[in-house]
């Protein structure tokens, strides 16, 4: 009903992009799970993904090298588990804080991520994306033009490595999710779970690699699983990227900074072919996501169906993404981001 009274009255997209009270309320039905549907979701990721990973390494240690291109699609099974994961940090996939917890903690096993220590994270993330007094947790570093020119030297070179497409999609998945994700860094003082996350995913990691060493052979399971964890971790890095790190994305001061607001224009809409959305578990539905983070991942296309005008806001295609790389710093001035040409042109 009050999409339909936006409608008749011909009010723009926008219009009704930044009424508060208008998507909270649309929201709220796409919230409920169907715990059923969620069930087949988990069965029919888990099941292939273990499957393309036996054949890949009975293919290697037969010495069928082709046979390890299956490591492809168990990447891609990989970032879906991740992404079943997430909605379980959200409390969205069966809408039970017990089992979506629980089943996040066996998940993050595979994707060698400490469940209670990245939920944490992600929650502050979600609090504060777009707030440029609020950088540090759950982000990708980004500085403004002006923070950046006050740097030294040695502080500018740091940061344009950790910048690099190589840096930030090849080495920097491997240091976060094989090294850094180890310890719980950062989160030191936030008491005993950070710990007791990290240590707990540490010792369930080492037993299940020793079950599988055991079963296939050192050799065999450094060939076959490391490439799945780097391919699905670059992968998901660049998928976090994207998701705000976009031309047209917004950042505030804290004391013009709005929740409603910078989830919908902090976000991108990263329009994904049908097969990359249901790998990627249509996280590129991002904005609406921020706008509610309840709405279980199998239920963010129900939203742009009904709601098509939310196809034009922060919509980021495959092609425009590539074009995204190159930003790096938030030109306060221009309220957009730039490459470091730009803000070097306009010193």
């Amino acid at each position: 009903m009050v999409r339909l009274c936006f409608l008749m009255n011909m009010i723009s997209p926008e219009a009704v992009a930044n009424s508060k009270r208008a998507w909270l309320k649309i929201l709220a039905r796409y919230k409920t799970p169907d715990r059923r549907r969620s069930a087949v979701e988990l069965a029919i990721t888990l099941i292939p993904f273990a499957t393309l990973w036996a054949l890949s390494t009975a293919a290697y240690a037969h010495g069928h090298w082709w046979g390890l291109i299956l490591i492809l699609p168990a990447a891609g099974f990989l970032v879906r588990i991740f992404m079943i994961q997430h909605d379980c940090g959200h409390g969205s996939f069966f809408a039970n804080r017990t089992a979506d917890d629980w089943i996040g903690r066996g998940l993050g096993i595979l994707t060698l991520t400490p469940y209670d220590c990245w939920r944490r994270a992600h929650a502050t993330h979600h609090a504060s994306a777009g707030n440029l007094d609020e950088r540090g947790t759950g982000d990708i570093r980004t500085l403004t033009v002006a923070e950046y020119r006050q740097m030294s030297w040695r502080g500018r070179l740091a940061y344009r490595l950790y910048r690099h497409p190589l840096v930030m999609f090849g080495l920097g998945p491997i240091w976060l999710f094989i090294f850094e994700q180890r310890l719980p860094v950062g989160m030191m003082r936030g008491g005993l779970t950070p710990w007791v996350s990290s240590m707990a995913t540490n010792v369930a990691i080492a037993v299940a690699a020793a079950g599988l060493i055991w079963s296939v052979g050192l050799e065999a399971f450094l060939v076959v699983h490391l490439p799945i964890v780097i391919l699905a971790g670059s992968a998901g890095i660049w998928l976090f990227y994207v998701q705000h790190q976009f031309e047209e994305t917004e950042w505030a001061k804290d004391s013009e900074w709005e929740f409603q607001h910078a989830a919908l224009h902090g976000s991108s809409y990263y329009d994904l072919p049908p097969v990359l959305n249901w790998f990627t578990g249509n996280i590129g539905v991002h904005h609406v996501h921020h706008l509610s983070a309840k709405v279980p991942c199998y239920r963010l296309q129900e939203v742009l169906r009904d709601y098509p005008e939310l196809r034009e806001i922060g919509r980021v295609t495959l092609l425009d993404s590539l074009r995204c790389v190159k930003l790096a710093l938030w030109d306060e001035s221009r309220s957009k981001l730039v490459s470091f040409r730009e803000a070097r042109m306009t010193a």
